[in-house]
């Protein structure tokens, strides 16, 4: 099994558990229980990450100084979302839309760097969303899983 592969099944106990909640600030309040900063499943996925990132085959990509890379295109073993991870310290993103909406994982690698004034720990954004993805006091990372892997880039 892949590396990849081995992510994946780690993401679909996230996806399973999201099955079709609505993408709500209920979901985020239920994320945060269930999978919460610093508990098995966060602390698995972060450490994949970091390791992918070093190994490269996560974040291979970087423009505008983020680092960036779809590890996973939409697919229904995890309910037909995407993943994203960007690393990113002290910017924001380019400005997008999300048209069914994005969950997002913040793993800070700085203790006070936070995703869009948010600390460690899942954040959801509703269908028809928008922001410019912005990391600040320090560096972090952040998962994006987003439905059929939907996203817009937008001019803001």
């Amino acid at each position: 099994m892949s590396q990849i592969e081995k992510f994946q099944t780690l993401i679909q106990e996230i996806t399973d558990f999201i099955g079709d909640k609505p993408l709500d600030r209920s979901l985020q309040a239920q994320l945060n229980e269930r999978f919460p900063c610093k508990g098995e499943v966060y602390e698995r996925i972060f450490d994949t990450c970091r390791t992918g990132i070093s190994e490269g085959w996560m974040c291979q990509y970087e423009g505008g100084g983020v680092r960036y890379g779809r590890v996973i295109k939409p697919t229904p073993a995890i309910n037909g979302y995407s993943v994203d991870v960007v690393d990113m310290q002290d910017i924001a993103g380019p400005h997008h839309r999300h048209p069914n909406g994005e969950i997002d994982l913040i793993m800070p690698l700085d203790e006070t760097a936070e995703f869009d004034g948010n600390p460690a720990g899942w954040l959801v954004y509703g269908p028809d969303s928008a922001h410019s993805p912005t990391v600040s006091k320090g560096r972090a990372l952040v998962l994006y899983l987003l439905p059929e892997g939907k996203i817009e880039f937008t001019r803001h």
